[in-house]
């Protein structure tokens, strides 16, 4: 067991893992590869102080140098839940892993596509974020698919070896999903309808005689690069799409601190690397406190 899990690989997340092992703590982060998209797509950076006028791949290639030096790996895994225990935390991944740690900090920046209406109603009721983990409950079923991502793809693959009919949603270009059962349908949907569970999947149709088109589903799989925090850990204190944290990043819930752009406004790198390094602090603090009870 780790002293604390990180999720995220940004610059909130980078910081903390930095100050993390400044301050002599192990701990595991959770990211890609290539980091941020959101650094990675950007054109220009020119507020970041010392770093005038920078490209986001450039940023990203020397953060990426600078974690190799420090011998920070990144797990390439995606947390699908964040578990309250005794005086420390279970971390779910999609791909089947399970890990614990004393603290957890949210570094996982905020999601960009919106939620559709319903969504988080039926949330373990018909609606569900992981393939692997829930694909096969589906098994000669008819469900839809909101993909975000092309990288996403494969649990679209794993999807369709088990449901009779699916609905794909994609929201990128140059979709390669090739299946018999898979129709994509290039409209978003506006509402998840249902009574105890997911039963329909409803779209704006201005030629239907109530300006409404709905699809019979038995279940939404919504694939997205993250989750809401809200929706990962239950109990979490949230104000819309951002957590609830103190000065010093302290969430709701003892030992869960969180960092970047999940707190909230300014959408800034400086904001998100000043609160991680301050979440790393808090972590070190809380985890001195805690071994001060317990000896």
């Amino acid at each position: 067991m780790v002293d604390c899990i990180i999720i995220g690989s940004g610059f909130a997340g980078i910081s903390a893992a930095l100050t993390l092992q400044a301050n002599g703590k192990s701990f595991q982060i959770f990211g890609t590869k290539n980091l941020s998209s959101k650094i990675e797509k950007a054109e220009r950076i020119h507020n970041y102080p010392a770093l005038a006028d920078i490209s986001g791949k450039d940023l990203c290639a020397a953060l990426s140098s600078q974690l190799e030096k420090a011998n920070i790996e990144i797990t390439q895994e995606r947390v699908s839940g964040v578990y309250e225990l005794k005086e420390k935390f279970g971390v779910a991944t999609q791909e089947g892993s399970y890990y614990e740690s004393k603290t957890v900090i949210f570094a996982c920046g905020v999601e960009s596509v919106k939620q559709i209406d319903g969504e988080t109603d039926f949330v373990g009721r018909g609606v569900s974020y992981c393939a692997t983990c829930d694909g096969f409950l589906y098994k000669n079923k008819t469900i839809a698919v909101l993909c975000t991502t092309k990288r996403l793809e494969h649990e679209i693959a794993h999807l369709a070896h088990f449901a009779a009919k699916i609905y794909l949603i994609p929201m990128y270009k140059n979709v390669e999903v090739d299946f018999s059962n898979v129709e994509i349908l290039q409209k978003m949907p506006a509402k998840i309808v249902g009574e105890k569970r997911v039963e329909k999947l409803s779209f704006v149709d201005k030629t239907s005689e109530n300006g409404v088109k709905e699809l019979p589903v038995d279940g939404v799989f919504v694939l997205r690069e993250s989750i809401a925090p809200s929706i990962l850990m239950n109990g979490l204190q949230t104000d819309g799409a951002h957590i609830e944290v103190s000065r010093n990043t302290e969430t709701n819930i003892k030992g869960c601190f969180a960092a970047g752009d999940i707190t909230g406004r300014p959408y800034q790198y400086a904001k998100a690397a000043g609160e991680g390094n301050v979440a790393a602090h808090a972590v070190t603090a809380y985890l001195s406190a805690l071994k001060a009870v317990t000896v």
